[in-house]
């Protein structure tokens, strides 16, 4: 990934125009009628692109500079001291209104979320995904087949990647059990513990900050430095102050709940207060003041999955942010971007699962094998995979003799579509576990 070229900063331009007040309001109302005044432009960007007739790219950055100017402050610095903002460009209030729509409320909730049976097969999924992606993104190289495997089976990880993998699940999972507890160092610390356990080269650096000695810059592989964290001189009270913000101590004003997690997510992995670990540690702060927010829907959606589909915008967004005078407002807009995208995803997953479960009961009907009931029965059993059947239950649901509801129940067994097992003397009958699969197959 290429470094973006830093821009001219506000004051420099000011001073270029100073002594010039016609040029300057020539400049301002230029500036409104540009095609891109919607966009939130860096100017690695806009110095490509054609500028309003009458300006140089110059002049145009400054009429989008003073736009800006009017940010508000945020508790997170920079290494010198300086203060990050943002400002609220249109997009982000119309980000935030979805987002508020879409995960906080329950008006749109999709139909097997809210089902309780199958609520817990959609959470485990999401949980899976996000702890294989968000360590891919880290360098993880185990696939995606392999990966779930190993985390719906339980077996032990086989390397660095796959431990990797069952940490970030472990994390997640735990953070669900966390987000009514405040933030607090040794929180941040115990999740970083439990992101990187068994997979650091130097295993006591796990769940402790990093040393004056231990260099973290960011950068690639030839060389390029892309970002050189606070020292750890500092990291003590800045983690203070992260609890602080986190804990809606601060600012003194409004800030909306999401724009807080992202804030978070920015913070921690600005201050890269460990020596690894630090991209998944702030991914899971984000979750965890999501779901502290009331934002349940968090615990289904994927954000990694849609990072890791273009990884270098991800970074972009920090490095615009870094460059263009600690202006937080393009890894806002990214970030809001991605979980409205994570969101869809999942609405789309749901309505395809949804779509195949309604395909699988079709197929169903057509199945001279099973008669009326044995159909009605796998059909509920298709939507609640957690359900138990007796033989005295199916009798009277379909008003048979018991002979007729043993032989329904044991022929369904027989087939692989129901397990079973005796509690007393009664057979209980469950779903099998693989039951869409082994519908699916001729």
């Amino acid at each position: 990934m290429k470094k973006p070229a830093a821009p001219p900063t506000f004051e420099e331009l000011l001073r270029e125009i100073a002594g010039t007040p016609a040029r300057f309001q020539e400049i301002m109302q230029a500036s409104s009628r540009t095609p891109h005044a919607r966009k939130y432009l860096h100017w690695d960007k806009l110095r490509h692109l054609k500028p309003p007739k009458s300006l140089s790219h110059r002049e145009w950055w400054l009429a989008m500079k003073f736009a800006r100017q009017f940010g508000r402050e945020l508790p997170v610095k920079d290494a010198q001291g300086s203060p990050f903002t943002y400002a609220l460009p249109d997009a982000i209030p119309e980000h935030l209104h979805e987002i508020d729509k879409s995960a906080a409320g329950h008006i749109r909730m999709p139909d097997p979320i809210a089902n309780p049976e199958l609520k817990d097969q959609y959470l485990v999924g999401s949980l899976i995904q996000e702890a294989i992606t968000s360590s891919q993104l880290e360098g993880a190289a185990t696939t995606r087949r392999v990966a779930k495997e190993m985390l719906r089976s339980g077996r032990a990880p086989r390397d660095r990647s796959e431990q990797m993998i069952v940490n970030n699940f472990l994390t997640m999972r735990r953070i669900g059990k966390l987000k009514d507890q405040p933030l607090t160092r040794d929180l941040i610390l115990g999740l970083h513990r439990l992101v990187t356990e068994k997979t650091l080269d130097d295993a006591t650096a796990a769940g402790r900050l990093r040393h004056a000695d231990e260099n973290v810059d960011v950068g690639d592989f030839e060389g390029n430095v892309f970002h050189v964290p606070p020292p750890a001189d500092q990291l003590e009270q800045r983690m203070v102050d992260l609890c602080g913000f986190a804990n809606g101590d601060t600012p003194g004003y409004f800030v909306h709940p999401v724009i807080r997690s992202i804030v978070l997510h920015f913070w921690l992995a600005y201050d890269h207060p460990f020596v690894d670990g630090n991209g998944r540690t702030a991914r899971a702060l984000f979750y965890w003041s999501m779901l502290r927010q009331g934002y349940w829907l968090c615990e289904f959606i994927s954000i990694s999955e849609i990072i890791r589909k273009a990884p270098a915008k991800y970074g972009r967004a920090f490095l615009y942010t870094e460059t263009d005078e600690n202006d937080l407002t393009y890894f806002i807009l990214y970030h809001l971007e991605i979980v409205l995208r994570a969101i869809d995803q999942l609405y789309a997953y749901v309505e395809r699962k949804t779509m195949q479960l309604q395909a699988l009961e079709g197929k169903l009907r057509g199945l001279a094998a099973l008669n009326h009931r044995q159909r009605a029965l796998i059909s509920h059993a298709l939507r609640h995979p957690n359900a138990t059947y007796t033989i005295e239950g199916h009798k009277r649901s379909h008003n048979v003799v018991h002979q007729t509801a043993r032989t329904d129940l044991h022929s369904l067994a027989e087939r692989g579509l129901l397990g079973t097992r005796k509690v007393g003397r009664t057979w209980h009958f469950t779903p099998a576990k693989d039951l869409e699969q082994r519908l699916r197959e001729p």
